[in-house]
């Protein structure tokens, strides 16, 4: 590298993108040191080591690549994958948490109580890990925001990268027009405020009154950073949050 050197115009004379250059040296910034030496990967994509239980399939779906595109780049047609082999995957993107300078949000309460004297109320369990960051998702990954975004385009509901924290939600629909009130709807986000606040999605009005909901970075049992959680709020509980419907 040389002084004025950057990783973008440094990625500009060989014809691929900052992104690509970044990941392939695990930099989190476009600034480079004079003297030190890039690797320089012949077109758009990544490097990547393979691991145990690595499967072709498995790497061009995790890092948006084409399994028949990764085989033929990296001549595996007759050698296949072996584990520590680094291959480029042609046009493939890292996911947020592994780019160079990722750092973990710290994660949050809900603010729902938990902890019902019933032993069906309260009740929580593990549904997934993880949530496809749909287009349009700017929301931090493994956040109830990012969830609550996927899961309301998966039911073609309105909602809008650009309300916030979960705190401000229901304000921030409301003032782009949705309707917001304390009766929960079958897809509706419910929502509380206090600090960065808490969303999540109605999935069921049960007989009872309670609701069953569906949410992701939740202190319960089941639940937890970038993992969605089912759980059932008690009637006595339901009005005291917002609904963005």
């Amino acid at each position: 590298m040389k002084e004025g050197d950057t990783a973008s115009s440094v990625a500009a004379q060989f014809n691929i993108t900052a992104d690509t250059v970044k990941w392939a040296n695990d930099l989190s910034a476009d600034s480079l040191t004079v003297g030190s030496s890039l690797d320089i990967l012949p077109r758009n994509g990544i490097i990547y080591v393979v691991k145990a239980g690595d499967t072709l399939e498995s790497i061009a779906e995790k890092y948006k690549g084409n399994a028949s595109v990764i085989r033929t780049y990296n001549d595996l047609e007759i050698s296949g994958l072996s584990v520590g082999l680094k291959i480029v995957v042609p046009d493939g993107v890292l996911p947020t948490v592994e780019r160079p300078g990722y750092v973990a949000p710290r994660p949050v309460s809900t603010g729902f109580s938990v902890g019902y004297s019933s032993g069906f109320n309260g009740q929580s369990w593990r549904i997934k890990v993880g949530t496809p960051m749909y287009a349009g998702n700017t929301y931090f990954t493994g956040n109830c925001t990012a969830y609550a975004f996927d899961r309301r385009v998966e039911l073609g509901l309105p909602v809008s990268a650009s309300w916030g924290n979960a705190a401000t939600w229901a304000s921030a629909a409301r003032n782009g027009g949705l309707r917001v009130s304390n009766t929960p709807t079958v897809g509706a986000i419910v929502q509380n405020g206090g600090g960065f606040g808490h969303v999540a999605i109605v999935e069921r009005l049960l007989p009872n009154g309670d609701i069953e909901i569906s949410e992701m970075n939740a202190f319960v049992s089941g639940g937890g950073w970038n993992i969605v959680n089912g759980r059932v709020l008690p009637a006595a509980n339901v009005g005291q949050y917002a609904y963005i419907q």
